[in-house]
């Protein structure tokens, strides 16, 4: 989630739909293209698919995550939405969020930015899976979450320890991703574990 990288959403809810959004938020596991799969399932289809065809251009691709997020609170509604993208040499993430702005028509402006990783920056990736057993007494993948990471340094903090002693502590740019049963379903499960490993192939080695 790049626009929060190294940080755990602590809260997410998913109501069927979100006033005026139509079928946005269907589940898009089922797409293989990437244009059926927004067109499904984000909010702003229209706006993802130029920002993120501005950058992909004609390269193809070869594997992406979806993700949207819905947030009710005492100031109404609003979406969390992103999109990751991997083609043969960078991962491409998209990300829009609902922005306040009492100078705006209706309140709200749209806040979409684009953000370009070359893969041979990402020096981690790492995946980790929930199985469990299904009712009828098969495995049954419950959750997949997806942590990739930089060498750039996100967050430098300065923790203070006893008797007055201080140690610095270093936090990379990281970039998480989760799907679960609740969240996404078994299909977006299994999508997002594609992903992953699609991005992991095309990682370099260490020279």
């Amino acid at each position: 989630m790049f626009g929060r990288p190294g940080r755990q959403r602590m809260s997410r809810t998913q109501p069927p739909a979100v006033p005026g959004s139509g079928a946005a938020g269907a589940d898009w596991s089922s797409h293989r293209e990437l244009e059926d799969a927004v067109g499904a399932y984000m909010l702003h289809p229209d706006i993802a698919l130029e920002a993120l065809g501005s950058v992909l251009g004609r390269r193809p691709v070869r594997a992406f995550t979806l993700e949207r997020v819905v947030d009710i609170n005492a100031n109404g509604t609003s979406v969390w939405q992103e999109a990751a993208v991997c083609d043969d040499h960078r991962l491409v993430l998209w990300h829009s969020e609902d922005m306040t702005d009492a100078t705006a028509p209706g309140g709200t402006v749209l806040d979409s930015s684009v953000q370009v990783i070359p893969l041979g920056s990402v020096s981690h990736v790492g995946i980790r899976t929930l199985v469990g057993t299904a009712a009828d007494g098969g495995r049954e993948m419950r959750g997949a979450y997806v942590f990739l990471a930089t060498p750039t340094l996100q967050e430098i903090a300065t923790v203070r320890g006893e008797e007055g002693t201080s140690t610095g502590r270093f936090r990379q740019e990281a970039y998480r991703f989760s799907k679960s049963l609740d969240d996404g379903g078994p299909g977006q499960i299994r999508r997002l574990l594609e992903f992953a490993q699609v991005v992991a192939e095309r990682v370099p080695g260490p020279r």
